[in-house]
């Protein structure tokens, strides 16, 4: 049999073979039986150097397209392959679009979380940073340190969860002010918001709440310094046109301190149920930090001077949304939820 005729043989053969392929692993045999370094193609032409100049050329021009039409054939057929292995999938993973789809609704953000999320943000916008600490607290920080010793009166102030290790769980953040001065010099400017617990529950008091407390700490920090701050922080959650008024009272680790409150958002100060007729609405505690605290965490307070206050977060919720009990701030409600959809 001639060159000629062998290279028409082969092609014939390739043809069929390839025909018959059922699968992309056989399509890859087949390629390599005919093309591959020791296919078959390559063995007849290993021929080629025994022939005259003439048939050389002509049989070459021959090799190269059945080579070129092996190579088609294969590619149209693994092109089929793929998509009869598409079809059965489709078929197989087939969907029914008339059928009516699951309905995502969009999610809300809780009036808590975005509450807390807004005071950070006025906060941080006057050079405050956030500072955060553990839940599960030391009675050293979370008393001794604050001027709050085991034999001090100020202590039946705080109903605390006390663990069997000796610690607690934190009545306020005012520890991660403690630990704040214990690990930076002044000057110090933090607000430190989280979760707190105390043992008290109750239409308006749950046992567990968020707080907020800020700190700062530099020479010659005085109490207008104090005055000013929570003034712009109170314009901008409750308005330009809020009044704002101190009141003295007491704290063990501020001296002098105060409680701040605001005009009735109720009642526009008139005097109400909320307010309890007063036209007033407690809002949060504040004062200068004791020199006996600054003592204790290594803080000369000959030399410095500083402010702190603290605040519920669950609290202003309930006065800029008018939620009547805290109760249903943590019942988890959907329709209550979806209420505040967009706020933030």
């Amino acid at each position: 049999m001639s060159l000629k005729e062998e290279l028409t043989a082969l092609k014939e053969e390739a043809l069929k073979k390839i025909s018959e392929i059922s699968s992309s692993e056989s399509l890859e045999r087949i390629r390599v039986e005919f093309l591959g370094k020791k296919g078959k193609l390559k063995n007849i032409l290993k021929t080629l150097g025994k022939l005259e100049p003439e048939q050389r050329k002509e049989i070459g021009k021959l090799a190269n397209s059945i080579k070129e039409f092996i190579e088609e054939k294969l590619k149209e057929k693994e092109k089929q392959l793929k998509e009869k292995t598409l079809q059965e999938k489709l078929e197989k993973e087939r969907l029914d679009i008339t059928l009516p789809s699951f309905w995502h609704d969009i999610g809300a953000s809780h009036p808590v979380m975005s509450t807390l999320v807004e005071i950070s943000e006025i906060f941080l916008s006057m050079g405050f940073s956030i500072e955060e600490g553990p839940e599960v607290e030391y009675e050293e920080y979370n008393f001794d340190m604050l001027n709050i010793p085991k034999d001090h009166p100020a202590r039946d102030m705080q109903d605390t969860f006390f663990l069997n290790n000796g610690m607690l769980l934190r009545t306020h953040t005012s520890p991660v002010q403690i630990r704040t001065m214990l690990k930076n010099k002044p000057p110090i400017a933090i607000i430190a918001p989280g979760r707190v617990y105390r043992k008290d529950a109750d239409p308006t008091h749950s046992p567990m709440f968020h707080q907020i407390e800020g700190l700062m700490v530099d020479k010659d920090i005085t109490f207008k310094d104090l005055k000013g701050i929570l003034k712009i922080f109170l314009e901008n959650i409750f308005g330009k046109d809020i009044p704002i008024r101190f009141r003295p009272s007491y704290f063990p680790f501020t001296e002098p301190s105060a409680e701040v409150d605001i005009g009735c958002t109720v009642c526009g100060g008139k005097g109400c149920r909320v307010c309890k007729e007063t036209g007033w609405l407690e809002i949060l505690g504040c004062g200068m930090v004791d020199p006996n605290v600054f003592e204790a965490v290594g803080i000369d307070p000959d030399e410095y001077s500083g402010f702190a206050f603290g605040l519920g977060i669950e609290r202003i919720a309930m006065l800029r949304y008018q939620i009547t009990d805290i109760r249903i701030l943590f019942e988890n409600n959907m329709r209550f939820n979806q209420q505040f959809k967009g706020i933030r």
